[in-house]
This record gives C-alpha cells, sequence and structure tokens, in this order.
C-alpha cells in the first residue's frame, strides 16, 4: 500500500476530438472478500481515481493515461522494470498482490510484448478491477486469484525476468512474505540475472526494513534500496523500494539511478556497502520452526 501520493489535481487531462464515456464506478465502498474496495475519482479528471481498500490508497489510475505512475514507489519500481525491459525484449513479470493493477497496466502500455500474471488474494477485487480499469487481457496480463506464497510456490523454475512483492493486511506485509525461505522461492522462479522488487512500508527507525535488506543479501548477491532522503534520515513513515538480484551490473547502470534522481520526488539509491549499513548486524528473518510432534508416551519397561 502507498504511504501517501503527490498531488495531481493541476494535471490537464488529455485533449480529444470527442469526449471520452466517463467510466460508471461506485460512489461508494463496495464489499469484496477481504473488506471494502472503493473508487476515489480525482477532482476535475473524472476518468482517473486512486482504489482504496479497506480504507487504504491501494493504487491510482487514469483511463486516458495507461502509462502513468503515481505513486513514488511504483515509480521508482517502473525505472528498475525498464533497465531489465532494455536487455530483455521478451520481458516476463510476476507480480505478487494486484489491487488496481497500476503497475503491471503500465508496464503492459510501455512494453506491449511482455507477458505478466498478478496473483491477487482477493477474486471479487481481481474482477472489480478488471472491469473498472480497463486492463489488458491475457496473455499480455493475467489475473490469478490465491495467496501468493502458495501460489509462488507453483510456479516453475526459472520463469520470470521480474517478481514484484506488493503484498499488504493493513499497512504491514505478512511476515511469511519476508523471509529468507520465502525469498529464495523468489529466486527460485527468477531467470539468470532477473530481479526482485518489494515494497517495504516502514517507520523509524526502520527495524523492518534493516531486516528485510539482511534477508535479501542472504539470498542474492546484490541488493539496492531506493528511498527518499528523509525516509533513510528516519525521519518519517513511508515506503522503500527494496531490490535483490544476482545481475552485477543492473544495480550499477547510469540509467537507473539517474531516473530515480529526476522523478517528481527524487530518490536516493543505496547498493554495496551502503546499502549492507542500513541491515549493519540485523539477521535474516526465517519461517518459524515447524510445530514438533506430540512427545511418545512413556511405557513401563518390560517386566515392570
Amino acid at each position: 500500500m502507498a504511504a501517501r501520493r503527490r498531488d495531481t489535481s493541476s494535471r490537464r487531462p488529455p485533449t480529444s476530438r470527442s469526449a471520452p464515456v466517463a467510466p460508471t464506478w461506485p460512489t461508494g465502498p463496495v464489499p469484496v472478500a477481504t473488506g471494502t474496495v472503493e473508487v476515489l475519482p480525482e477532482p476535475g479528471r473524472p476518468r482517473a481515481a486512486t482504489l482504496l481498500v479497506n480504507g487504504v490508497p491501494s493504487s491510482f489510475v487514469d483511463l486516458d493515461d495507461p502509462g502513468l505512475l503515481d505513486f513514488e514507489y511504483m515509480q521508482q519500481a517502473g525505472a528498475v522494470v525498464e533497465v531489465v525491459a532494455a536487455r530483455r525484449p521478451d520481458l516476463t513479470v510476476l507480480h505478487l498482490g494486484a489491487g488496481g493493477c497500476a503497475l503491471a497496466r503500465a508496464l503492459a502500455h510501455r512494453h506491449p510484448g511482455a507477458r505478466q500474471l498478478a496473483v491477487e488474494l482477493d477474486g471479487d477485487l481481481a474482477r472489480l478491477a478488471r472491469d473498472w480499469f480497463d486492463l489488458p487481457r491475457a496473455p499480455q496480463l493475467r489475473l490469478r486469484t490465491g495467496e501468493a506464497r502458495a501460489e509462488l510456490t507453483r510456479l516453475a523454475d526459472a520463469t520470470y525476468d521480474v517478481v514484484v512483492r506488493d503484498v499488504f493486511a493493513g499497512d504491514r506485509t505478512p511476515d511469511h512474505l519476508t523471509t529468507l525461505e520465502f525469498t529464495r522461492e523468489v529466486r527460485r522462479v527468477l531467470r539468470a540475472g532477473g530481479v526482485y522488487v518489494a515494497n517495504c512500508a516502514d517507520r523509524p527507525p526502520l527495524a523492518l526494513a534493516r531486516t528485510e535488506v539482511a534477508t535479501l543479501g542472504a539470498a542474492f548477491a546484490h541488493v539496492g534500496v531506493v528511498a527518499e532522503p528523509a525516509q533513510l534520515r528516519g525521519r518519517r513513515y513511508g515506503n522503500l523500494l527494496l531490490i535483490g538480484t544476482d545481475d552485477p551490473d543492473l544495480l550499477d547502470d547510469p540509467r537507473l539511478a539517474r531516473t530515480l534522481r529526476t522523478l517528481p520526488v527524487p530518490a536516493r539509491l543505496l547498493t554495496g556497502p551502503e546499502s549492507r549499513t542500513l541491515a549493519g548486524a540485523t539477521s535474516p528473518r526465517h519461517d518459524p520452526p515447524p510445530d514438533l510432534p506430540p512427545a511418545a508416551p512413556l511405557r513401563e519397561p518390560a517386566g515392570a
């Protein structure tokens, strides 16, 4: 989930010869399997809206601008994917957590030949997002209902160039999607040199982000952290983008750092020693041990 979104109300809508049809979005919360969803139209832009999931901003979609990414962390994720796409014309992307599919929709617009799969726990939400936001159809974008980790384990090895994790329960990623065992499953489904991009929402003193960086460092050869300087100084709650890859060149690609610096809200990219310093002495997070079997009942010795 996005911690905040920059104001776009002053943006002028695209002009056209004929006025586009206004969408038939609901005017209030709609019940779904995991709670409620609501479409909040942008003032002055009736074909652009924020999707709220249980009252929390989840996605921003503009039907007249399918390539638009408005949330800062999605802009950052898009910058990472562009570096991968420049090297891989047959781009494949797995989204764990779909929401309104804003990132998947933008990538489909920018790279029509890409193949994407989005996994969403709430089947009602996935269906409504497809109906409301003019999402691309298969094979450009397939939607699958299921729990992210369970569906991940069913995927074949070396299938995707990019895996994006954007799963939240409230304002926090479920713990079982932050462990080393889960991260190794992500690495398994990545093609050689692929990249894992995880949205981590955290607050000072960034204990969760530090643990996740340590966890990624135990699974991947190279780890990057993208954040606004104020977040790195521990001044506020927000989204940090965590990157794991075995490609030695991806995080050093000058296009990535340049794009991040020139976003509407500039961000820093920490790699190498800087990302290790952020993790510090924090240990990777592991799955909890399985429940031990019950102890066998005591037996009387023979002949007692």
